[in-house]
C-alpha cells in the first residue's frame, strides 16, 4: 500500500506565499503523473496542475503564472509553490499520484487526506 501526506499549508494573506509538499511512501515501483487538486464545500475537486515523470508541468487557468509544481523523484515527492495568493484560493488541497508497486503491476491511483490553504485579507 502507498501512503501520499501533504503538509505545507496554512492561514496567510492576500499577496502571500506558501509551499506544498507531498511526499509519497511505501511500496512504490515507479511513480508517474502527480497532481494537485482542490476542493470548497459545495463545489467539485478540481485540477490545479499536474507534473509527469519527465518534469513536463501542466496548469489550470486559475494557476498559470502564480503557481509552479515540481517534483523530485528521488524523493518521490511532488510541491506546489503558491504565489500572489487570492481569495478565491481559499481551498484544500489534495495530492494525487499514480503509481506501480512492481514493474509488472497495474498503475493505481492514490490520494492524500489534503491540506488546507486559508488566504484572508
Amino acid at each position: 500500500q502507498v501512503q501520499l501526506v501533504e503538509s505545507g499549508g496554512g492561514l496567510v494573506q492576500v499577496g502571500g506565499s506558501l509551499r506544498l509538499s507531498c511526499a509519497s511512501s511505501g511500496i512504490i515501483f515507479r511513480v508517474g503523473v502527480m497532481a494537485w487538486y482542490r476542493q470548497v464545500p459545495g463545489k467539485q475537486r478540481e485540477l490545479v496542475a499536474n507534473i509527469d515523470s519527465a518534469g513536463t508541468p501542466y496548469y489550470a487557468d486559475s494557476a498559470k503564472d502564480r503557481f509552479t509544481i515540481s517534483r523530485d523523484n528521488a524523493k518521490n515527492t511532488v510541491y506546489l509553490h503558491l504565489n500572489s495568493l487570492k481569495l478565491e484560493d481559499t481551498a484544500v488541497y489534495y495530492c494525487n499520484a499514480t503509481i506501480q508497486d512492481r514493474s509488472w503491476g497495474a498503475w493505481n491511483p492514490y490520494w492524500g487526506r489534503g491540506t488546507q490553504v486559508t488566504v484572508s485579507s
